[in-house]
């Protein structure tokens, strides 16, 4: 039989630790939740592997060293309300339940929220609650948001999510033009918002976050 607990070990210390993670609670997140339960059944084989792992509706589960690299960069704590937007299964919302005071997952079906629900009360992530919703518009009845993440990659940043951050807020996000993407963080100042680049990476985009194709002439 698969052992999931030691693949879950080996993915810390080869994948995640290995790239510059080195927040202690981060890495117990990773350690402690079953990552394997929240992808398909088809696909539980992929789940400690090194790759981002598409799963219904043009969701992703970005792959542990991306994952892990964009939650450290979002600086959570213990008293910090999360958007996690597109949360698709549950498995990010999860890892930073671990993390912070609260997590509030978006999904933009009932049948998602059900599920995403049902797993994460499966891993006793007490502190999360997923609800239904634009992923532009984000969910500011649940707002201001501490932190907010994005699932997948995106071509610019809605500004409906930039007013939802708290002051002294950050979001973190893939932004991609094609193949080529890096990891942001946008750090909100009172009305001022800063980038800040994290690392080079790509990621499938989210459905309705592709760029129009440009034409030239």
């Amino acid at each position: 039989m698969y052992n999931y607990t030691a693949a879950r070990e080996h993915m810390v210390e080869s994948q995640i630790r290995t790239n510059d993670v080195t927040d202690i609670a981060l890495l117990s997140a990773f350690r402690k939740i079953p990552r394997e339960n929240f992808v398909p059944k088809a696909k539980m084989a992929l789940a400690y592997g090194d790759a981002h792992i598409e799963l219904d509706d043009g969701r992703v589960m970005l792959r542990p060293r991306d994952l892990a690299k964009m939650i450290q960069a979002a600086g959570i704590g213990p008293n910090d309300v999360v958007l996690d937007l597109a949360c698709g299964r549950g498995y990010s919302t999860a890892i930073m339940a671990q993390l912070a005071d609260m997590v509030v997952g978006l999904e933009t079906s009932e049948e998602a929220v059900t599920r995403a629900t049902e797993l994460l009360v499966g891993v006793n992530a007490d502190n999360t609650a997923v609800v239904a919703g634009g992923l532009k518009a984000g969910a500011s009845e649940h707002g201001p948001f501490n932190v907010i993440f994005v699932n997948g990659a995106v071509h610019e940043v809605s500004k409906s999510w930039t007013e939802q951050l708290a002051n002294d807020g950050r979001l973190v996000c893939i932004l991609q033009k094609g193949p080529i993407g890096h990891a942001s963080v946008f750090h909100k100042t009172g009305d001022v918002i800063g980038e800040r680049i994290v690392f080079d990476t790509s990621a499938p985009y989210l459905p309705g976050f592709v760029p129009e194709a440009q034409f030239a002439f």
